[in-house]
């Protein structure tokens, strides 16, 4: 007696089929969800010029800038986000964007700004926002010569250079800079005292 086979079941091979191109369909998807993500910019406050530590801020020394970030961008400041009276916590770069760790608020700021006038060139690498040291020579009693110098305040910050870049070189000159509020008195001492005061880059006298 003959014998007859029997035919498999074509839902069989429907179903792989099927679940082939389930498995084609999400790659792709998962794929265009990958650019997508990638593609999209967000608005974030990017500094206009270089912004000394201890200054205000406000919403005209920033630009918005449209960048890439992904899950970085919650880290940074966006538009309308800056309140009244907030201030550097560092020094801010030109192009750079702006970090909340970098925004404090002023009342907890313990810097302020002093006006010295330095009897040395400053060198030009200095400008605002550049990190430098104050030395001291201490004037000695007879008026005329100084004392070894010495380093009077390690960690200020240039504000500003208050006098014209053709100068530099021939005198010294005033300088706006930021330091601790714990520095101000003796600042103000070496410069009413006569004191040789000395601007340069830091770790540059070490």
């Amino acid at each position: 007696m003959a014998s007859h086979s029997r035919p498999r079941p074509a839902f069989r091979a429907d179903l792989r089929f099927l679940v082939g191109i389930a498995l084609v369909v999400l790659s792709i998807a998962g794929v265009w969800l990958l650019v997508a993500a990638s593609d999209r910019t967000e608005p974030l406050l990017q500094a206009r010029r270089t912004i000394a530590r201890g200054e205000v801020l406000t919403a005209d020394d920033f630009e918005v800038a449209q960048v890439s970030i992904g899950a970085l961008t919650d880290r940074y400041v966006g538009p309308g986000r800056l309140e009244p009276g907030q201030i550097a916590r560092r020094t801010l770069t030109k192009g750079e964007l702006l970090p909340r760790s970098a925004v404090a608020d002023e009342k907890d700021d313990r810097t302020t700004t002093v006006v010295i006038e330095t009897t040395t060139a400053i060198p030009d690498s200095i400008g605002p926002g550049a990190d430098v040291e104050v030395w001291q020579a201490p004037a000695r009693d007879d008026g005329r010569t100084f004392d070894a110098p010495r380093v009077l305040v390690g960690d200020a910050v240039v504000r500003t250079v208050l006098e014209d870049d053709g100068m530099l070189a021939e005198s010294g000159t005033k300088v706006e800079i930021v330091v601790d509020r714990t520095d101000v008195a003796d600042v103000l001492a070496a410069a009413t005292g006569g004191a040789a005061l000395s601007v340069i880059p830091v770790g540059a006298g070490s």
